[in-house]
């Protein structure tokens, strides 16, 4: 976990605003008087840092762009051999990172639109330009460039964060990657991308409070197989899980004493305070767009079915099941660890006070399916009584339910030995050898 709180902050470093940089501008030209005019034009901007790059043509430019990388083109129409459309359709196929700016006059609106569709320029200015409008149109270049840019870091970022994470999940315990492995149909998709950063990221507020370990995944395991034993969707049952993995993410801005009281013990403005967390939860999920249904599920999940719950009131039907659902299991768990009470029950105890609440507290259909799922296993059958057999009666593949002692004490064969043919042969040849009249008692 240090690791990850390591990680987390490089990746916090890594998005940071970057120093102010130099941004490379070639200006593509035959007219030098042009090029000059426009060089001194950029150098007077304050806000950004423009190294200028003249070339007096098409052919001369896309040879400097050979060994100089470019963040903007700024081609002029009309220029003799290649013209500017020509040219920028060659720069976007053999340097598409560089951006792509065209001047160009009102009578050329026929050869504009040709270097639009074919050189996929950004912009297009016409000659002779306002110096302003041109300045600006370069600054929204380098600006949509740089955020490229970022975009690219941060992909890279997640990337390399994703690969970290599924590393810390392959050490996970084997019984939840047997759970996860059910879902690996539904969740092959988020699993890739999200999965792993979803498991870690709910294990933050077990960092802050012991009792809370393993909390998440007990609530999302019982969560998602009450909505398995209710025939949800493959798709539904994600989100249920995902929400119980995420469903205490609000309690990350709550202070120490109150994660640690139980709830009757809060005061009013604690818990007042720790009301507010599944409304933090949504919040802290609001701008993942494939978090938008689990969001819902985490901002209701301490909702009851009779509309006393918190913090919309919601009733009945009005409630999503799989807020009624998320509700059960975190209360199923929440009773065992003692944070609803000042002792803590076990699972009987917290299946009758769950029962109790069916129709009032929990939706009746959840509840029910909620019992089925957990009800005790019946005891399992009486083992058969071990069978008596002398050596005679002895067959390969027979268990001994019984220790072979010889008349010395000693073990000869232990309980649990499968006898084989050739066992069988020395097993008689010692009864015979030594005048006994063994019987071993074999499972039956």
């Amino acid at each position: 976990m240090n690791a990850l709180v390591q990680d987390m902050g490089a990746a916090a470093a890594a998005l940071a605003p970057a120093a102010p940089q130099a941004w490379t501008i070639l200006l593509v030209d035959d007219e030098p008087n042009i090029i000059s005019s426009l060089r001194r034009l950029l150098r007077g901007e304050e806000a950004f840092d423009y190294k200028v790059l003249g070339a007096g043509g098409g052919a001369e430019a896309l040879a400097l762009l050979e060994s100089t990388p470019v963040d903007l083109i700024i081609s002029d129409m009309r220029m003799p051999g290649m013209n500017g459309a020509e040219f920028l359709e060659q720069a976007l196929h053999r340097f598409p990172e560089a951006g792509r700016l065209l001047l160009t006059g009102e009578a050329d609106i026929r050869s504009t639109m040709d270097a639009i569709n074919k050189g996929e320029i950004y912009r297009y200015i016409t000659k002779p330009w306002n110096d302003e409008e041109l300045l600006l149109t370069v600054r929204q270049a380098i600006e949509r460039k740089q955020l490229q840019r970022e975009r690219q870091a941060l992909l890279a970022l997640t990337q390399a964060q994703n690969e970290q994470l599924a590393g810390m999940n392959a050490r996970l315990e084997e019984k939840v990657a047997e759970r996860t492995a059910q879902l690996s149909s539904a969740n092959e998709r988020l699993g890739r991308n999200y999965l792993a950063s979803v498991k870690a990221f709910s294990g933050l507020i077990e960092l802050r409070n012991a009792s809370l370990v393993g909390h998440a995944r007990r609530v999302a395991d019982v969560a998602r197989r009450t909505a398995q034993q209710m025939g949800l969707p493959e798709e539904k049952q994600r989100e249920v899980f995902v929400a119980g993995l995420l469903h205490d993410i609000g309690q990350i801005g709550l202070n120490d004493t109150v994660l640690g009281k139980p709830m009757p013990k809060l005061n009013g403005e604690e818990l007042a305070a720790y009301r507010r967390h599944p409304t933090m939860g949504e919040q802290a999920l609001l701008a993942l767009d494939d978090m938008h249904a689990v969001s819902i599920l985490i901002r209701h999940h301490h909702e009851r079915h009779d509309g006393q719950g918190f913090p919309d009131k919601l009733a009945g039907d009005a409630l999503p099941l799989g807020a009624a659902i998320l509700a059960v299991a975190d209360a199923y768990d929440d009773l065992q660890i003692g944070h609803l009470g000042s002792v803590k029950l076990n699972k009987d105890e917290a299946r009758t006070i769950l029962e109790h609440g069916r129709g009032t507290i929990y939706n009746p259909q959840v509840i029910d399916a909620f019992l089925e799922l957990t009800k005790p296993a019946p005891p399992p059958p009486p083992a058969a009584p071990p069978v008596p057999r002398s050596t005679a009666q002895l067959q390969p593949g027979m268990v001994l339910a019984k220790e072979l002692v010889s008349r010395e004490g000693v073990v000869l064969l232990t309980a649990g030995h499968a006898l084989t043919a050739d066992l069988i042969e020395r097993i008689r040849s010692y009864e015979q050898r030594d005048g006994l009249n063994l019987v071993l008692m074999i499972k039956a």
